[in-house]
Formats: C-alpha cells, sequence, structure tokens
C-alpha cells in the first residue's frame, strides 16, 4: 500500500495561512491583513504615520494585490487559493516579490532600538503579534540565529524567509516561523 507524501511547502503554507487568518472564518481577506499590520504597531508600539509603519502597510497591500492577481481572487481566498497565489506569488519578480518585500518591511518593525538586529526580547514581541504562546516558540530564536552571536541579523532573517517559501526541509531554521512542523 503506497502512502502519500505531503508536500513540505504545502505543510508551510497550510501554518501560514491558519496565522494570517486572523478571524478564523477559513478565508484570508484584506482584512485580516489589516489586523496583522495592527498588532505589528500596537505590539511594537509603532505610529502608523511612522515610515517603518506605512512601509509596512503598503507591502502587505502589494503582497494582497498579488496573491489576488495569481488566485484570479475575488476579495477573499481560500485556503486552496491561497496556496497557490502564494507560491506563484513568492517566485514571480514580474512585480512585487512578497519573498523579498515584506521581510525588510517586518525586520524595521522588529528591530525597534535600530541596531540592524534583532534581539530575544525584539522576537518575543513578533510571537506575540502572530498569538504564538507555545513556550518552544522562543526556542525557534536560537535556531534563526545561524551564527550564534545571540542576536538575528537582517541577513540571517531574510534568508530564513527564503527558506520558508523555498526548502522543502521542515526542520530547517526559516521553515519554523510558525512553529514545529511535522508531516
Amino acid at each position: 500500500m503506497a502512502t502519500a507524501t505531503t508536500d513540505p511547502i504545502s505543510i508551510k503554507l497550510d501554518q501560514m495561512f491558519a496565522a494570517t487568518d486572523t478571524d478564523g472564518d477559513g478565508y484570508v481577506d484584506w482584512s485580516d491583513y489589516q489586523r496583522l499590520v495592527d498588532r505589528y504597531l500596537t505590539g511594537y508600539k509603532i505610529d502608523k504615520r511612522d515610515l517603518r509603519a506605512q512601509a509596512l502597510l503598503i507591502s502587505y497591500q502589494m503582497q494582497w494585490a498579488e496573491l489576488l492577481r495569481h488566485a484570479d481572487g475575488d476579495n477573499r481566498l481560500s485556503k486552496e487559493q491561497y496556496h497557490f497565489a502564494s507560491r506563484a506569488a513568492s517566485v514571480d519578480t514580474s512585480r512585487f516579490n512578497m519573498v523579498e518585500g515584506i521581510p525588510h518591511a517586518i525586520f524595521d518593525i522588529m528591530d525597534t532600538d535600530g541596531d540592524n538586529t534583532i534581539s530575544k526580547a525584539e522576537f518575543q514581541k513578533y510571537l506575540d503579534v502572530w498569538n504564538m504562546t507555545d513556550p518552544a516558540a522562543m526556542d525557534v530564536f536560537a535556531q534563526l540565529d545561524t551564527d550564534g552571536d545571540g542576536a538575528i541579523s537582517r541577513q540571517e532573517f531574510i534568508r530564513a524567509v527564503r527558506e520558508f517559501f523555498y526548502s522543502s526541509d521542515l526542520d530547517a531554521p526559516g521553515s519554523l516561523f510558525f512553529g514545529r512542523l511535522s508531516v
């Protein structure tokens, strides 16, 4: 008897869909992204007029437009549409590429002291924004800090986001953004 193999990228996208579906209605729409932006601004105490806040909002708006374009979506995306559109938007470099654009805006929000690194305290706020309450979630910090210097550099963060979207290794640091994964 053959067993079905679950695609690792799909497993990660399932977790991202669940985290992004902030109202739990089984769809992702713009209001879900707006709630995420609001959580970042509240969690990191950033005024919506701050340039970092504007960059984050614009990045998410561009991502949303790309997801809708790739999914032929109307105003909301089912999990299936979200999967298809996320895969397409993550490799499409003809316009805004969400794998390259949004992580820089998020990093700038997370780096509250402007030292171009993410400390454990700054990362804990990130976990709060995404409502990740599992005590083991903070263990991800050490794995994202690939050089072991006690902080996540911009380069480490961007590399991890790329791993999330492109690596089939469920144990790669970037695969752990939304918690431990299993097949």
